[in-house]
C-alpha cells in the first residue's frame, strides 16, 4: 500500500514538472522561432542580392544591408527597410518583393528565394536579369503572383511551375524562354492571367484551350505554338465563358478559322488577336460576339466574303484588322459607330469606296493594295476623327476631295492610283490679327503614282511638321516653291518625274535626309546648301542643271568642268584617246589569244567530263532545264533563230557574256544538245551562290567579283508563246506588257539558289532588277500568287520592294520583278581589293550598317515575314552614306519543300545557314535563323574574314563563328578584329560590344536573342 501510494504521488509529481518544463520551453523558444524564421528570410534576401551585379540607382545596394538593421528589434522583424520589400504585419514576414524598371542586371538564383516561405508577390519587371527557373520554385506554393517580364530570363519553364496552385498572375513575357511548354497547366485553377508572349516557346495550342478554367486574359505571342484552332465545341473548356483577351499571333497556327458554333462559346471575349498565322477558311457570323472589341486576323490565308457583323453596329468593335489575307468582293457599307482603326490593306477586294456611318468615330483608315475603283465622295465631314489615311495601290480615279485636306490628319497616302487634276491645297484663312495655320498635324503626305497636274502652291510651306512629302511621277508643272523652307522638319522630298521647271530653291530645310528631284527640267546651278546629296538625286533628266564639281553626268545632260578648252584642249583630248585605244586594242588580242588558249585547253580535258555531268550532278542541282520563255541575243546583232538557252544555263556564275559560242552536250529538253559558253569558260556545277563570284550587283571589270564584262542582251519572247504569259502588277504605277519586258536589254547580276538576277531597262520607263526563278523549285500558282502578293505589300526605306511577277505557260517561266537600285552589295566592300572603287568602310559605316539590317529585319519580323536569305551578297549599299537596302527576302515562301531544302543546304555551306536549320529533315527558315545570319555578317563586318573561311589556329581548321567562340572562350576577343578598321589602333570598347552582340546572335536557338534585342543593342552603340 505504501508503495503504491508512493509512486502515485511520484508519477503525479513528474507529470507536473513535466508540464512546468514544457511551458517554460514553449515560452522560451516561441521568440527564437520568429527570430529563427525572420533570420531566414533576411538571410534569403541578402543571398538573393548576390545574382544582382549592377545597381544603377543604388535602391539595392543602399538598401539590401546589415547597416540598415540599426536594432535587436530590427533583426526580429520583416526587413521593410529593403527597398521594394513588402511585409505582412500579421504574419511579420515577406510577402511582396517589387524591383520593376530599376535597370538591374544580374543573374539571379531563384532557389535563394525558397526560404521566403509566405512570399505572394515576386515582380521584376523590365530588367536585364538573366538566368533559369529552378524546378524548386514549384514548392513556394503562396506564391499568387509572378511577374519576370522584360527581362533575358533563358531556358525551359520547369513543369512544376504549375504546382503553384495557389498563382493568379503568371507573366514570363518578352524574354529568352524556350523549348516546349511544359504539361499540366490544368492544375492552375485560380490562373486569371498568362502572358508568355515573346520567347521561343513551342507546343500544341489545343492544349490551352481543353485544359484552361478560368482565365481571363491569354497572351502567347510571337512564339512556335502549332496546331488547330479547336474545331468542335466539346473542345474547349470554360475558358470560353471567362477568356476576355485572348491572342495567338505570329505563331504557327494553322487550319481553319473557328466555325460558328464554337466561336459563339466566347460570349466575353473582347480582343481577339490570330494574325501573322496560317489559319485559312472563311469568317463566320460575329452576331453573338456581343463584346467584342478588338479583332486582328491579319496576314494569314483567310478568304471569302468580309462579313456584314463586324461593320454593323450590333458589335461595339473599335479595331479590325483583315490585312494581308485574300478576302475578295465588295463592301457596300460601314455603318458601325465605334469602329476607330479599320485595316483591310492588301487583299483582293473590288467595287467602290463604301459609304461610312454619318457619326463615324475612325482616326484610322487602310485600304491600299486593293482593286477598288470609282472616285472618293466629296465630304468628308462624317471623319472628323480621322488621323491616317491610306489608299494606295487602288485604281481610284478622278479629283482629290479638298475636304480630305480640311481634317486633322497626320497621314495621307493616296499614291499608286489614278487621281487627277490639281493638288487642292486650301488657302491660309487670314483674320484681322495673324493667318491661321493649316496642315498642323500633317507628317505623311505621298500623292506619288497619280495623274495630277498644275503647279505647287506656296501654301505647301505651311505644313510646319511635315516630315515626308512624296509628289513623284505625276505631271506636275511650274516651279519648286521656296516656301519649302519653312517646312523645318521635313526628311525626305520626292519630286521626282514631273514638268517642274526654273531652278532648285536656295534654302531647303537643313533636316533633309532624302531628295530627289530626276526626271524634270530644271535649269540653273545646285545650290550649295543642296551639294551634300549624290548626283542621283539630280540625274536623270534635268539637262539644263548645272551640277558643279561633276564632269558631265553618267546619265547624260549638263555638268560642270574645270577642264581646258578650246581648241587646244580638243587637240590633246584626241591625242589621249588615240593612244588609250591603241593601248586598248593591244591588250584587247592579248586576252582573246588567252582566252582562245584556254578554252582549247579544258575543251582537250574537260570534254567527256561535261557531257558526263549533264546528266548527274548538274541535272540534280538544276544547271540544264527546258526551254525558256526567253531568248538571248545581243543588242546590236541579229538574233539566232535556231538557238534557244533556258534560264539556268544563262544563270551559272562563268557565263557572263553572252556572246560566245555554243557548245553541244547532251540535254533534256525541246533542243537537247544546246549549252551556252561564255568565252572560253565552261559551266561548272559549283555551288550556285559564292560570295566572291556572285556580287548581287556587277562588279567593276578587274574586279575580283567580276568574270568578265558583260553585253547587254535582250529578252525575246519565243513564238507562238509570245502573248500566253501572264504580268501581274503588285505596284498600280508600272505599265508595261510581257511583250515590252521581253524586249528589254538586260544584263546579268547574279545568280543565287532562288535563280538569276538580271537588270532591265525599259524604253522609257524605270529600270527592273528581274529575279529568273529555276525550274523546278516554285509552289503552284495559286499558291505562289498569295506569296508573293505578301512579299510585295513590303515597302520600307531599306528594303527593296517587288514591283511584279510574270506566270508563264512552262515551268521555268516564273519571274520577280523588282526595284534596281544602283550601289553596290556589302560583300564588294567586305573583299573587293580595288582601293580606288572601292574604299574601305570606316567603324562608323559598319556600324551604322548592321543597325540598318537589325532594323529591317524588325520591320520583317513584326509582319510575320522572314528573309530567310540574309547575306553579304543580298545587302546593297546606296548613294554616299552607304544607306542598306535588302534584297531576295522571303523568296523561300515562293518554293517548294524541296527547293527550300536546297536553299538552306547552300545557304549553310556559305556559312550564314542557322546550325539547328541543318539537322532537321524539312527545314524552314524562321526569324532566330535570321538572327545567326545577322551575328555571321557582324562578324565579317569587323574581322574581315569571309563566313566561308576556314580558318586554322592551335585547336585545328574552323569556320568564322567558331573562330571568334573561341577567341571569346580564351579572353582573346579584341583580337579578332582587324585593326585596319580600327584605324591601326588598338579596337575600342564599342568594336568589342559589337562583336560580344554577334556571338549573342550564334548561340543555341533556345538562348539566341530575338531581333528586336539586337537592335536595341546595337542602337546603344551608336548612340
Amino acid at each position: 500500500m505504501f508503495t503504491a501510494s508512493v509512486t502515485k504521488s511520484s508519477t503525479a509529481v513528474g507529470s507536473g514538472v513535466f508540464s512546468i518544463f514544457s511551458l517554460f520551453i514553449l515560452i522560451v523558444a516561441a521568440p527564437c522561432l520568429v527570430l529563427c524564421s525572420t533570420s531566414d528570410e533576411l538571410r534569403a534576401l541578402l543571398e538573393f542580392k548576390k545574382g544582382i551585379h549592377h545597381d544603377p540607382f543604388g535602391k539595392i545596394t543602399n538598401t539590401w544591408n546589415h547597416t540598415a538593421i540599426s536594432t535587436t528589434a530590427d533583426l526580429d522583424s520583416c526587413p521593410n527597410s529593403f527597398f521594394g520589400v513588402i511585409c505582412d504585419v500579421n504574419s511579420n514576414s515577406v510577402a511582396a518583393i517589387v524591383l520593376d524598371r530599376l535597370n538591374l542586371t544580374g543573374e539571379l538564383k531563384f532557389s535563394t528565394l525558397l526560404g521566403l516561405k509566405m512570399l505572394k508577390k515576386l515582380s521584376l519587371i523590365g530588367n536585364s536579369f538573366t538566368g533559369r527557373l529552378v524546378p524548386q520554385l514549384g514548392t513556394m506554393s503562396s506564391l499568387q503572383h509572378l511577374d519576370l517580364s522584360n527581362n533575358q530570363f533563358l531556358g525551359s519553364i520547369p513543369d512544376r511551375i504549375h504546382d503553384l496552385w495557389n498563382l493568379e498572375y503568371l507573366n514570363l513575357s518578352n524574354n529568352q524562354f524556350s523549348g516546349g511548354y511544359p504539361s499540366g497547366i490544368r492544375n492552375l485553377q485560380q490562373l486569371k492571367v498568362l502572358d508568355m508572349h515573346s520567347n521561343g516557346l513551342w507546343g500544341d495550342v489545343g492544349v490551352f484551350f481543353s485544359e484552361l478554367g478560368n482565365v481571363e486574359f491569354v497572351d502567347l505571342s510571337c512564339n512556335s505554338f502549332s496546331g488547330v484552332l479547336p474545331g468542335n465545341p466539346m473542345n474547349v473548356s470554360t475558358l470560353g465563358n471567362t477568356v476576355r483577351h485572348l491572342n495567338l499571333s505570329r505563331n504557327l497556327l494553322g487550319g481553319r478559322f473557328l466555325r460558328n458554333d464554337t466561336l459563339a462559346l466566347f460570349r466575353s471575349l473582347e480582343v481577339l488577336d490570330l494574325g501573322g498565322n496560317k489559319i485559312g477558311g472563311e469568317l463566320p457570323p460575329f452576331g453573338a460576339m456581343l463584346n467584342l472589341k478588338v479583332l486582328r486576323l491579319g496576314n494569314n490565308q483567310l478568304f471569302g466574303a468580309i462579313p456584314a457583323e463586324p461593320l454593323a453596329t450590333s458589335i461595339p468593335l473599335q479595331e479590325l484588322d483583315l490585312s494581308g489575307n485574300g478576302f475578295s468582293g465588295s463592301i457596300n457599307a460601314i455603318n458601325s459607330t465605334t469602329l476607330e482603326i479599320l485595316d483591310l490593306s492588301s487583299n483582293r477586294l473590288t467595287g467602290e469606296f463604301p459609304e461610312f456611318s454619318s457619326q463615324s468615330r475612325l482616326t484610322t483608315l487602310r485600304m491600299s493594295n486593293n482593286s477598288l475603283e470609282g472616285s472618293l465622295p466629296s465630304e468628308w465631314l462624317s471623319f472628323s476623327r480621322l488621323c491616317e489615311i491610306d489608299l494606295s495601290a487602288n485604281s481610284f480615279v478622278g479629283p482629290i476631295p479638298p475636304s480630305l485636306f480640311s481634317l486633322n490628319l497626320m497621314h495621307i497616302n493616296l499614291s499608286g492610283n489614278r487621281f487627277n487634276g490639281a493638288i487642292p491645297f486650301p488657302e491660309s484663312k487670314v483674320g484681322e490679327l495673324l493667318v491661321e495655320p493649316i496642315f498642323a498635324p500633317l507628317e505623311f503626305l505621298d500623292l506619288s503614282d497619280n495623274s495630277l497636274t498644275g503647279g505647287l502652291s506656296a501654301q505647301i510651306g505651311s505644313m510646319r511638321r511635315l516630315r515626308l512629302l512624296n509628289l513623284a511621277k505625276n505631271g506636275l508643272s511650274g516651279h519648286i516653291p521656296r516656301s519649302l523652307a519653312n517646312i523645318g522638319g521635313l526628311e525626305s522630298l520626292d519630286l521626282s518625274n514631273n514638268h517642274l521647271e526654273g531652278h532648285l530653291p536656295d534654302k531647303l530645310p537643313s533636316s533633309l535626309k532624302v531628295l530627289n528631284v530626276t526626271y524634270n527640267d530644271l535649269s540653273g546651278s545646285v545650290p550649295e546648301s543642296l551639294r551634300r546629296f549624290p548626283l542621283s538625286s539630280f540625274r536623270p533628266g534635268n539637262e539644263k542643271l548645272v551640277i558643279p564639281g561633276t564632269t558631265g553626268s553618267q546619265y547624260g545632260g549638263s555638268g560642270y568642268s574645270s577642264g581646258s578648252s578650246g581648241p587646244h584642249g580638243s587637240k590633246a583630248g584626241v591625242k589621249v584617246a588615240i593612244i588609250l585605244a591603241s593601248i586598248g586594242a593591244a591588250l584587247m588580242i592579248v586576252f582573246v589569244s588567252l582566252a582562245y588558249y584556254r578554252a582549247h585547253l579544258r575543251g582537250f580535258y574537260g570534254r567527256n567530263k561535261l557531257s558526263g555531268a549533264a546528266s548527274g550532278t548538274d541535272v540534280k542541282l538544276g544547271i540544264f532545264a527546258g526551254p525558256s520563255l526567253f531568248k538571248f541575243r545581243a543588242v546590236s546583232e541579229p538574233a539566232q533563230s535556231s538557238m534557244s538557252f533556258s534560264n539556268d544555263l544563262l544563270l551559272t556564275p562563268n557565263s557572263r557574256s553572252l556572246s560566245g559560242q555554243a557548245v553541244l552536250v547532251p540535254g533534256t529538253a525541246e533542243h537537247p544538245t544546246e549549252v551556252v559558253r561564255s568565252g572560253a569558260s565552261y559551266m561548272k556545277p559549283n555551288l550556285p551562290d559564292n560570295p566572291i563570284m556572285t556580287s548581287a550587283r556587277k562588279s567593276s571589270p578587274g574586279s575580283p567579283l567580276s568574270e568578265s564584262s558583260e553585253q547587254p542582251v535582250t529578252f525575246d519572247v519565243y513564238s507562238p508563246d509570245r502573248f500566253a504569259g501572264e504580268l501581274y502588277f503588285l505596284d498600280p504605277s508600272l505599265s508595261f506588257t510581257s511583250e515590252q519586258l521581253s524586249r528589254a536589254p538586260a544584263e546579268v547580276l547574279g545568280r543565287s539558289s532562288h535563280g538569276t538576277l538580271y537588270k532591265a531597262t525599259l524604253d522609257g520607263g524605270p529600270l527592273l532588277a528581274v529575279k529568273w526563278l529555276r525550274v523546278g523549285l516554285v509552289k503552284n500558282k495559286r499558291e505562289f500568287a498569295k506569296e508573293v502578293k505578301k512579299i510585295g505589300s513590303i515597302r520600307h526605306p531599306n528594303i527593296v520592294p517587288v514591283r511584279a511577277y510574270y506566270w508563264g505557260p512552262r515551268e521555268q517561266e516564273r519571274l520577280v520583278l523588282s526595284d534596281y537600285i544602283p550601289g553596290e552589295s556589302l560583300a564588294a566592300h567586305l573583299y573587293e581589293s580595288t582601293p580606288r572603287r572601292y574604299s574601305r568602310l570606316s567603324f562608323s559605316h559598319r556600324l551604322r550598317v548592321a543597325v540598318d539590317i537589325a532594323r529591317s529585319l524588325v520591320f520583317l519580323h513584326d509582319r510575320g515575314m522572314v528573309h530567310g536569305n540574309l547575306k553579304p551578297t543580298n545587302i546593297l549599299l546606296a548613294g554616299p552614306d552607304f544607306s542598306v537596302c535588302l534584297s531576295d527576302f522571303s523568296l523561300h515562301r515562293l518554293m517548294t519543300p524541296d527547293g527550300i531544302s536546297e536553299h538552306i543546304l547552300n545557304l549553310g555551306a556559305l556559312g550564314y545557314c542557322a546550325p539547328e536549320l541543318s539537322s532537321t529533315s524539312k527545314p524552314l527558315p524562321t526569324f532566330r535563323a535570321d538572327v545567326y545570319a545577322l551575328g555571321v555578317i557582324i562578324m565579317e563586318l569587323l574581322t574581315r574574314r569571309s563566313a566561308g573561311d576556314i580558318i586554322s589556329g592551335q585547336s585545328g581548321a574552323v569556320d568564322l563563328p567558331d573562330w571568334v567562340r573561341l577567341y571569346d572562350q580564351e579572353g582573346r576577343r579584341m583580337d579578332c578584329i582587324d585593326r585596319d578598321i580600327a584605324g591601326g589602333q588598338e579596337p575600342s570598347k564599342v568594336m568589342d560590344d559589337m562583336l560580344g552582340i554577334s556571338i549573342r546572335c550564334i548561340l543555341p536557338v533556345n538562348e539566341r536573342p530575338n531581333i528586336r534585342q539586337v537592335f536595341e543593342d546595337l542602337c546603344s552603340l551608336s548612340g
